[in-house]
């Protein structure tokens, strides 16, 4: 049986005013809580951590560690522009009991693949005897990350794995190539649990799942088995849900809305679903909850 690991990515709920919706949040975090998925991506790229400030990632990582221990593995996202701004985001999520963290590259400015590597190295370090994964979001970030780069990375002792976004599944072979074979390899594209565990992935982190899990442990289940078209439409199910719902935060929102979990927004400039897209996210959450 492979390794087919569904690390749900958690959105963050914020009121029409801006203000971060604790209540919301915390109804996530339960929700999330309940859907047998393996882990928990706190405050990346779905959670709109760019808009976060200290004090409420202290927030919500506290209520993530209170209402997902036991449940799910939390993984705290923690990734800055810069390694300072980043180990300080380490040592908060530690106070309050993480073990396992996740850093994008530096971003918005340029930088080298040496102050990419010391940016990490000044991370790992902070993280300790957790775990730190890698993520890798060239189109996001701007900084691209190379097969050499990373096995590079894979060598410091808390680097134990990396997320892998909006790369193809080439890409992600090419660094499965090149790290060590108990390096845990995440894909950020939803709908490939089954494809990028055939380019050496171990599992998906998904926002997608945050909101409709249970055609994500279908799929994993009918890819254990030996019913081809048990898997067809496993896969089917997950195509239709991601193309629905896809990597937009607002929509899973709506969602939330629809199914009574939350009444949040997003905080970022992210445009709200019109009807059309209403009427198909009611759709899916009535077919696949």
């Amino acid at each position: 049986m492979s390794r087919r690991d569904i690390v749900t990515a958690i959105p963050t709920s914020f009121r029409p005013d801006g203000a971060l919706d604790v209540d919301g949040s915390r109804e996530i975090f339960r929700y999330v809580a309940r859907s047998g998925n393996e882990g928990a991506f706190v405050l990346g790229t779905t959670g709109e951590f760019p808009a976060v400030d200290d004090d409420e990632f202290r927030t919500l990582v506290s209520m993530a560690v209170d209402e997902l221990s036991g449940h799910l593995r939390v993984i705290a996202h923690v990734g800055q522009p810069s390694a300072y701004e980043a180990v300080r985001r380490v040592r908060v999520a530690r106070e309050l009991g993480v073990t396992e963290f996740a850093a994008l590259t530096p971003y918005y400015l340029p930088a080298t693949e040496e102050a990419v590597y010391d940016y990490f190295t000044q991370v790992a370090d902070a993280v300790g005897d957790g775990s730190l994964y890698v993520y890798v979001y060239p189109k996001r970030s701007g900084i691209p990350v190379s097969p050499a780069l990373l096995a590079r990375l894979a060598e410091l002792p808390a680097v134990v794995g990396a997320k892998v976004s909006e790369l193809s599944l080439d890409e992600l072979a090419a660094y499965r190539a090149v790290v060590p074979d108990d390096f845990v390899l995440y894909t950020g594209a939803d709908r490939e649990l089954v494809a990028a565990g055939e380019s050496g992935a171990q599992g998906v982190v998904s926002g997608v799942s945050s909101v409709l899990p249970k055609p994500f442990r279908d799929l994993a289940r009918a890819a254990d088995g030996d019913d081809a078209d048990a898997l067809a439409r496993a896969q089917a199910a997950v195509d239709d849900v991601v193309a629905v719902i896809g990597g937009d935060m607002a929509r899973m929102k709506a969602a939330y809305r629809i199914m009574g979990v939350a009444d949040g927004v997003c905080r970022m400039a992210l445009a709200a679903p019109d009807d059309a897209a209403l009427a198909e996210i009611e759709r899916v959450v009535a077919t696949y909850r």
